[in-house]
């Protein structure tokens, strides 16, 4: 299996940046080809500009997602876009791994989906979930937080994790096709005892050694929609 760790944390030494590490040593040790990019490390840019294109059908205004239909036709991304792409295209596992900031992702890490998952390839028209261009890959989306784990679930402070991640679970990874496993949670990490985050680290990697039997997360079938996405009387309740 071709795994590819998508890494957004700005400090080497940080325990998310552990989890990094843990998940490149078990799946190597599985006898899957890894693959990470270090965003911070690489710098890479998040910010969205016309100069990500080699090429425009626009020159004069800047629509993103046109623009990328219009470099997937032509092969014309910026490099490092193009890079990015490729590294996704070729893998059967993405692993996300950050620190959430703001019940969400690191910035870096939005611009790298608002950048690499583009337009005719991830997505485009009906080719969404089931059908999207990513179909057949699975990912799997380990982040770690300073709250405690019964701040979140139902009833919480705070709510379901999953529904406060459905952005990046659903809106992210399911719309362009992915299988999305059950994500892993490393909860009030900066105030753990060494004891207990090695405790964690370990649970992290028997997550990672059942890869194969963690559950699928949920996500909508077009078999329910029509053409246009409204939901076919058969599937209303």
């Amino acid at each position: 299996m071709k795994v590819l760790i998508v890494h957004a944390h700005p400090e080497p030494a940080s325990f998310c940046s552990a989890m990094c590490t843990a998940a490149v040593e078990e799946l190597q040790a599985a006898g899957h080809e890894v693959v990470v990019s270090d965003l911070y490390a690489q710098q890479f840019d998040p910010v969205a500009r016309g100069s990500d294109f080699l090429s425009r059908q626009d020159p004069d205004y800047l629509s993103y997602a046109l623009e990328q239909r219009h470099a997937t036709a032509n092969n014309s991304y910026a490099p490092d876009i193009a890079a990015e792409i490729e590294k996704v295209r070729s893998c059967d596992l993405l692993i996300l791994n950050f620190p959430m900031f703001w019940y969400s992702v690191p910035a870096i890490l939005k611009g790298w989906f608002d950048r690499v998952f583009v337009s005719g390839v991830f997505y485009g028209g009906r080719r969404i979930y089931g059908k999207g261009g990513m179909a057949g890959k699975r990912a799997l989306v380990a982040f770690t937080l300073g709250g405690r784990e019964h701040m979140f679930g139902a009833g919480s402070l705070h709510g379901d994790m999953k529904g406060i991640l459905k952005p990046v679970l659903q809106g992210t990874l399911g719309y362009v096709g992915m299988t999305v496993l059950e994500p892993f949670a490393a909860y009030h990490v900066p105030y753990l005892p060494d004891a207990e985050r090695a405790a964690l680290l370990e649970r992290y990697r028997e997550h990672l050694r059942r890869i194969d039997e963690l559950p699928a997360l949920a996500m909508p079938d077009l078999i329910h929609f029509d053409d246009t996405f409204r939901p076919l009387p058969s599937s209303r309740h």
